[in-house]
């Protein structure tokens, strides 16, 4: 097996050994048996399942699609985009005859439980958009809060003069904050906070913030998080599915 000429390069064979080796050698020869197992396991389920048969019409309707979005209508500059990847038509057809039953496959494997899943990963698709004003000191973070809520002081102009966090050069604005990712004070406080309003000051990591809640952005099951989460539960499946698989290299090298 070793002298099995795998590929050439500048015409000099390197043998399907020598490539195990080299992938060895670089740290992915783990990966890529993994991903040859995984397009193993996709192709049995897809063999032994009928209703992926997939229809004529819509692999048309979907190669038309392609075309339109990537401006590939007329016939030479399809021909030429092919060529580029070096694809002819037919295996173009093929790819999108397979992407089609995998998405199938992903419905079916993921649909029961992609609700559940959804609350399950509920807290950390959910996000908040923060702005802060950071001290070294309990003291100061108090004073500083006074002065904004009784004496009128504006949050961005102390944020830029008293905040030790870079992101005063931005008024505080720490952007959208997934709530999974928050530390549990943190979390626990914005909870109970509406938009608008300064909560703090709170000590994270020794140092003490106060934060304005801007907006919150929550998660919602729409199309495309839904893909996402889709596509998350399958490669859980898949890993289950090849860890499952007692797997023989069968090659010396």
């Amino acid at each position: 097996m070793e002298s099995t000429v795998f590929l050439t390069a500048d015409d000099q064979p390197i043998s399907l050994g020598q490539a195990l080796r080299y992938l060895k050698s670089s740290g992915r020869l783990e990966s890529v048996i993994w991903e040859i197992i995984g397009q193993y396991v996709i192709e049995q389920e897809l063999q032994t399942i009928e209703e992926f048969d997939i229809g004529a019409d819509l692999i048309d309707q979907v190669v038309m699609d392609f075309r339109l979005e990537h401006q590939l209508t007329d016939y030479k500059s399809f021909q030429e985009w092919l060529t580029s990847e070096g694809i002819d038509y037919t295996t173009f057809r093929k790819q999108i005859t397979f992407n089609l039953k995998l998405e199938t496959l992903k419905a079916q494997v993921t649909e029961p439980n992609i609700q559940e899943y959804f609350i399950e990963r509920k807290i950390f698709l959910d996000r908040i958009v923060l702005s802060r004003l950071v001290t070294q000191e309990q003291a100061l973070a108090e004073e500083l809060k006074s002065q904004i809520l009784e004496d009128g002081a504006r949050f961005e102009q102390l944020v830029q003069e008293y905040s030790i966090e870079d992101d005063r050069i931005f008024n505080g604005m720490m952007g959208a904050v997934s709530r999974g990712t928050m530390p549990d004070v943190l979390r626990g406080a914005v909870d109970l906070a509406n938009p608008g309003e300064l909560i703090g000051p709170l000590e994270i990591d020794r140092l003490w913030y106060l934060v304005r809640v801007e907006k919150f952005l929550e998660a919602s099951l729409e199309e495309q998080l839904k893909q996402e989460l889709k596509d998350e539960l399958f490669e859980q499946w898949l890993e289950e599915k090849i860890q499952n698989i007692n797997v023989k290299l069968q090659v010396e090298f």
